[in-house]
């Protein structure tokens, strides 16, 4: 298999081998990793005895037009020499899929992607599938194809000419996690209306930014999020875990991601580092996000190319890299949460330390976020400092725990509300646009609240839509159907910074 984004070809091995001057030669637009296949292959079959110096061998790898890259054709590659020197009965390979890299001795190492090559083969209608021993737990999640896991070339040689049969792998059991989050929530003393912010966030997975000044729990907040959230659906598993494997990010010995991801690079990530990218295109973080939390701290010292990049991905939900010769795409919805100081200096409106920047400095800052970009984060919170008295004596605050029960509940009345047959119930956030009014319920007295917020504070019509969904969620957690004044008025309030306080 050819991996295209989370997708894989098939490969056809085709091996011509005659007497003569020896030589092995690849074709079919093998890349250099694939290219030194012939000195792992020659290596690993020479330790079983298996000399190639009176051959002259021709391995084509077709269709000859798609790029392959990667050392994941080493173990096919061996077999289909074996079989056209007459050591391996030919039959033997009929609609098999072999996935793995060789070592010089023989050993079999993991490879990334075997699980989306692995669905491939049951699309392809292939029997069975022999993978690297270290990839048996990921090759347990996919059902209906024969997959046989093994450690070394010889026992992958016995099993193919029938003197030794490998055991097939055990499925792979999912057992969904809730996030274990960097601090509990009753951890957090104060910031009242962020925690309240960031409840609503997570209800509806809407994107979120937080300005404040440094200390003031931005950061902490951002990281305790994921603990509101759910624990991942299996669909939702199977997509993340597509996306972590073609990035070799799957842990060994479970197989499976079973908890929202969670991702934070630092600000002098690359445009191809967040979104993907590469000669061979390859998932980013906002894909590793995938259904979990993408965290962007110092939102404003990120280059502005990088966060332009995202504009496109966040409204689709998915991310699109064309190459000259490959065209591939990932998956691209997790929560995304920006943190940002209001000014360089960082102080802008605090209560006892005097901002030292200039107007000037002030505008260019603010500038290095573009007003689209901000205008497709949904929920816009102050952070303010936290007073001395709230951090000694302030009683703390909900638990993670009682938090993420409301939250579920609201996910699941959202759920309900687009029937149980979909396999992927949008959250209020993902809600198309045509599809707003008719979840909404407005009555009288909310349809005169959208006009006058539109009027007063000349929102955009996208602000608009987001304002709606807010409300819709605002509405969810409360457990009501019809959407309010009430509802309306926080979900304004949740789109429109203080700026006498912060300059925004």
């Amino acid at each position: 298999m050819a991996l295209v984004g989370i997708d894989a070809q098939p490969i056809d091995v085709e091996v011509c081998c005659t007497r003569g001057p020896a030589f092995f030669q690849l074709v079919g637009l093998a890349e250099a990793a694939v290219r030194e296949a012939r000195v792992r292959v020659a290596g690993a079959l020479a330790s079983l005895g298996v000399l190639l110096d009176e051959y002259a061998i021709t391995v084509n790898l077709a269709p000859a037009e798609l790029r392959k890259s990667g050392a994941s054709l080493d173990v096919a590659i061996a077999c289909a020499i074996l079989a056209a020197i007459g050591r391996l009965p030919a039959e033997s390979l009929d609609r098999t899929l072999l996935l793995g890299e060789l070592s010089l001795g023989g050993r079999l190492q993991p490879v990334r992607g075997v699980f989306p090559q692995l669905r491939c083969a049951q699309s392809q209608q292939l029997s069975r599938a022999i993978v690297p021993e270290a990839n048996r737990a990921e090759a347990g999640l996919v059902q209906g194809l024969e997959v046989t896991p093994a450690s070394d070339l010889q026992s992958v040689w016995a099993h193919l000419s029938g003197q030794h049969q490998l055991p097939a792998v055990t499925p792979t059991a999912f057992v969904p996690e809730a996030s274990r989050p960097f601090c509990d929530f009753s951890a957090i003393r104060g910031q009242g209306a962020a925690r309240r912010a960031l409840e609503i966030a997570a209800a509806g997975g809407h994107n979120a930014l937080l300005v404040g000044p440094p200390g003031a729990g931005k950061t902490l907040l951002a990281r305790a999020l994921p603990g509101l959230l759910p624990p991942l659906q299996y669909e939702e598993a199977i997509e993340v875990t597509a996306v972590h494997s073609v990035a070799g990010l799957v842990d060994p010995a479970r197989g499976v991601v079973a908890e929202r991801p969670f991702r934070a690079p630092h600000h002098s990530v690359s445009e191809a580092g967040l979104v993907g990218g590469g000669d061979v295109p390859r998932p980013g973080e906002l894909s590793l996000a995938h259904r979990g939390v993408l965290f962007l701290d110092e939102l404003p010292e990120f280059r502005r190319n990088v966060l332009e990049a995202l504009r496109q991905p966040i409204e689709d939900g998915r991310v699109c890299i064309a190459r000259a010769r490959a065209r591939a795409w990932f998956p691209a919805r997790p929560m995304l949460v920006g943190a940002a100081n209001p000014c360089p200096c960082g102080y802008l409106g605090h209560p006892t330390r005097r901002c030292q920047c200039s107007e000037l400095q002030r505008q260019r800052y603010r500038g290095r976020l573009s007003g689209p970009l901000v205008d497709r984060l949904d929920v816009h919170v102050v952070v303010p400092p936290v007073e001395v008295s709230q951090l000694v004596s302030a009683p703390q605050g909900e638990p993670t725990a009682m938090i993420r029960e409301r939250v579920v509940a609201a996910r699941r009345r959202q759920s309900q509300r687009h029937g149980s047959g979909k396999v992927h119930a949008p959250v209020n956030a993902e809600l198309p646009t045509g599809e707003v009014e008719g979840v909404l319920q407005l009555g009288v007295e909310g349809r005169r609240a959208v006009e006058l917020a539109v009027g007063r504070l000349g929102l955009s019509a996208r602000g608009v839509m987001k304002v709606l969904r807010l409300a819709r969620t605002i509405a969810d957690l409360e457990g009501v159907e019809r959407v309010g004044r009430e509802h309306i008025a926080e979900a304004v309030q949740l789109r429109v910074f203080d700026r006498s306080a912060e300059g925004w």
